[in-house]
């Protein structure tokens, strides 16, 4: 339906007409929808951006366990406190899909008529999402450059992505809501001593952004029982350090049968001013 759309022209930023498969603005710039169910938005796309293949996959696989379901559950529910009925609420780098799934399913449970839009740079990972949910509209793009009209959005989440803080900003609302998701101080502090001879802890920086007020400060603590080598290998396969550790160090972690390991979250919910 037209009145579905969300998503501008990347070019000239007009809005954008849904029509037979493709969107179009009123410069006739064009946008397909690809055969998997998202549009590709994003300028200058050669090359890969983004998780690439075998990270999305582990973060599927991983996420597909429920270990990071109480962090879902958490986000859903300040997403339903925070946004009324028949709004508009974007995921502004959705990876996969799966926290974008478990907060559209919270939200059409209330009411049918809020709309729900993802999107991630990495095609890979708009790829899986679109093929989750057909009630939420995917695209690749940009945190940096969101094919987004200003304040056009209720509610913006965002789950270990990159901070567009600007441009979060300026799609929002006035009086809108921004919710945070970031690893606390500890978080998989037992995988990192399993791979480093001197693990370190997370810096959580000063919560304070410019042109928003911090109204909510949560914070998840708990321990995660992996119980076998593949769950192990899929949690350390969709985290950064797969990709800066040595080989004979990555070797630790496909030794290990089980591994005890903390999830430590800070969720900040903050309004527009």
């Amino acid at each position: 339906m037209l009145e579905n759309m969300l998503f501008i022209c990347p070019k000239c930023k007009t809005k954008l007409i849904v029509k037979d498969g493709f969107c179009v603005c009123e410069n006739s710039h064009s946008y397909d929808r690809a055969k998997d169910g998202y549009y590709n938005l994003l300028l200058g796309n050669g090359g890969v951006h983004g998780d690439n293949k075998e990270m999305v996959d582990a973060r599927r696989r991983f996420l597909s366990l429920g270990y990071y379901r109480p962090l879902a559950d958490a986000v859903s529910a300040l997403v339903l406190e925070k946004t009324a009925p028949c709004a508009v609420v974007l995921d502004a780098g959705s990876g996969e899909g799966y926290y974008t799934d478990i907060v559209e399913s919270a939200l059409s449970a209330r009411d049918e008529n809020t709309r729900v839009f993802g999107f991630d740079i990495s095609k890979d990972a708009a790829k899986r999402a679109a093929k989750k949910n057909p009630r939420i509209t995917y695209a690749v793009a940009s945190s940096y450059h969101m094919p987004i009209a200003d304040e056009s959005v209720d509610t913006v989440f965002n789950i270990f992505s990159p901070l567009a803080l600007e441009e979060t900003g300026r799609v929002l609302k006035s009086q809108g809501h921004f919710i945070m998701a970031i690893p606390d101080t500890d978080h998989l502090y037992e995988l990192k001593a399993a791979i480093y001879d001197t693990p370190y802890k997370n810096t959580v920086e000063n919560t304070d952004i410019s042109g928003f007020e911090l109204v909510k400060c949560d914070r998840l603590d708990y321990i995660m029982h992996l119980s076998t080598r593949e769950e192990i290998n899929s949690l350390f396969m969709m985290t950064p350090y797969a990709y800066r550790t040595r080989a004979e160090n990555k070797a630790r972690i496909s030794a290990l049968d089980r591994l005890d390991c903390r999830a430590q979250f800070v969720i900040l919910t903050y309004q527009k001013k």
